[in-house]
């Protein structure tokens, strides 16, 4: 329950970063008077829009200003670049149609940066605002598939957490061997588990994960109900045929 309540605040909390600091009485612009702000001599200023917030990039005119590497993304909202890493003119559009999570996870990220580096000028008029800075449904569809990515992030963490994969290493001579530490899989935990296969819903495959052996299941309370088996009872785990059901690594003949 506590990770469902986690992932919820997650998501609260990407919501106010997606509107932070970007009251109804911000400044509108449209895209025609955002073009001027490119930072070439004579305009006005170096701005640039990321989801129709604009932002006064001068702090970073070696990167935005002309002859900037991304002197592309000065003037105009290029959201869906700051996700594909397309600076071409077909990439430096604020069309997100398609774009995966993990790229709208890309976009989010580069919100927050600008959000904590650069001063917020105001809304460009247009795709995700309309003439009276109010969010237009393309926008409210963006922030929705946002929140729906982080939430499957911290799910996905959080299982990985559960279940951390295991190390491996294979040989002509020897097979495969698999083994669990405290810190196999980058997670670093007070306990090693044991290798067992997992398998997801839906999928044919399985992939070695570090089981805890002992104390309660995951995200239930240590209580005299529980066997003291850790997660092992887990119908998604199956065991490595030929191993012993409590070592802390399986090696797999070559056949």
């Amino acid at each position: 329950m506590w990770r469902g309540a986690a992932a919820a605040l997650l998501c609260l909390a990407a919501a106010w970063l997606l509107r932070r600091g970007f009251e109804p009485r911000a400044r509108l612009l449209s895209a025609a008077e955002l073009r001027r702000y490119r930072g070439a001599p004579g305009e006005p200023g170096l701005y640039l829009a990321l989801l129709g917030r604009v932002f006064d990039v001068e702090r970073g005119r070696k990167h935005y200003g002309p002859g900037g590497a991304y002197s592309g993304l000065a003037g105009r909202d290029a959201t869906r670049a700051f996700a594909s890493g397309d600076f071409t003119a077909a990439g430096l559009v604020d069309d997100v149609a398609g774009l995966s999570p993990p790229e709208l996870l890309a976009i989010h990220s580069w919100l927050s940066f600008y959000s904590d580096s650069y001063e917020p000028v105001g809304k460009l008029v247009g795709r995700f605002y309309d003439e009276n800075g109010a969010p237009t449904e393309a926008l409210r569809e963006v922030e929705a598939a946002i929140e729906e990515a982080l939430k499957s992030q911290a799910e996905s963490e959080q299982k990985k957490q559960q279940f951390p994969p295991c190390n491996s290493e294979w040989s002509s001579a020897k097979g495969t061997r698999f083994w669990c530490s405290r810190q196999s899989g980058g997670v670093h935990r007070d306990w090693a588990g044991v290798p067992r296969k997992l398998y997801s819903p839906g999928s044919q495959g399985s992939r070695c994960v570090c089981v805890r052996s002992s104390g309660p299941p995951w995200g239930q309370p240590d209580s005299s109900q529980h066997s003291d088996r850790g997660d092992l009872d887990n119908p998604h785990l199956e065991r490595y045929e030929g191993c012993h059901p409590l070592a802390e690594q399986c090696v797999l003949l070559t056949g």
